[in-house]
């Protein structure tokens, strides 16, 4: 069902199952597949492709022009995956043809009110965004992930996954899988043991990670000390992801314990 005060471009292509409310609009290049439902007030605009079972609160702005001083209208995109929810005041917008072109939205994610995405922002599955928090251009952000409400991304951040962000955090620094993050200048504070549980990890995988993770950051020299791991340790699934994190190209230093 459409609302006959919603504006529809003719050439945007949706599906007759999707519903949209009162005064939303939606543009030329936009792409709405099965069971959406956009509530009154939302604006969805540029080459956006939109998965199915997602739904829209009203007043949020999807698919509008990046807040880069440096684009100016080249053809980039932003594809939703599927079964996500954006709450009221939500801003997502498309990539830069210098960030690579495209901003992605994994799958089963909530975004609460006045949460931003910026542009070339990489965002996995069942993650959880909570109010006001804003992530800065090129964040990439593992599957899983929480971040409490009134914290900040700064653009180029990774956060792993699993990891929890605590509310009011500035994350500057890079957050490993499964750690705890919090400050207001982010630090780690271990790891999330309480989402490995909750996730039904293995209690001997959770152990030999929390393990790794006392060596690897007992003291600066981090990648030295994940040379010295027991290989035992290093071929659990969780300390290789932690791992292979680390060493990773990287924009951002890797958070530290205080």
């Amino acid at each position: 069902m459409i609302h006959k005060t919603a504006v529809i471009d003719k050439k945007a292509k949706i599906h007759s199952s999707v519903k949209i409310g009162p005064y939303s609009i939606i543009g030329p290049d936009v792409e709405i597949n099965e069971n959406v439902v956009i509530q009154s007030h939302v604006n969805i605009t540029g080459n956006t492709i939109i998965g199915s079972g997602n739904k829209f609160y009203p007043f949020a702005s999807i698919g509008n022009d990046p807040q880069d001083l440096k684009y100016n209208g080249e053809n980039t995109s932003l594809i939703i995956g599927n079964n996500n929810k954006f709450r009221e005041y939500v801003t997502i917008n498309p990539g830069t043809v210098t960030g690579g072109g495209l901003t992605k939205i994994g799958d089963n994610c909530l975004f609460m009110i006045s949460s931003h995405v910026a542009h070339d922002c990489i965002v996995g599955n069942n993650v959880i965004i909570a109010n006001n928090v804003p992530l800065g251009g090129h964040v990439n952000i593992g599957d899983n992930v929480i971040i409490g409400g009134n914290s900040a991304v700064q653009q180029f951040t990774r956060i792993g996954k699993m990891a929890m962000i605590g509310g009011m955090t500035g994350v500057l620094k890079d957050v490993i899988p499964y750690g705890l993050s919090l400050g207001n200048r982010n630090y780690l504070d271990g790891l999330n043991l309480i989402g490995l549980r909750r996730a039904k990890v293995e209690h001997k995988d959770i152990f030999e990670l929390n393990k790794a993770y006392k060596e690897i950051f007992n003291k600066r020299d981090i990648l030295n000390n994940i040379e010295k791991l027991d290989n035992a340790i290093k071929a659990n699934y969780l300390v290789k992801e932690m791992i292979n994190f680390i060493k990773s190209d990287k924009k951002r230093i890797i958070a530290l314990p205080k």
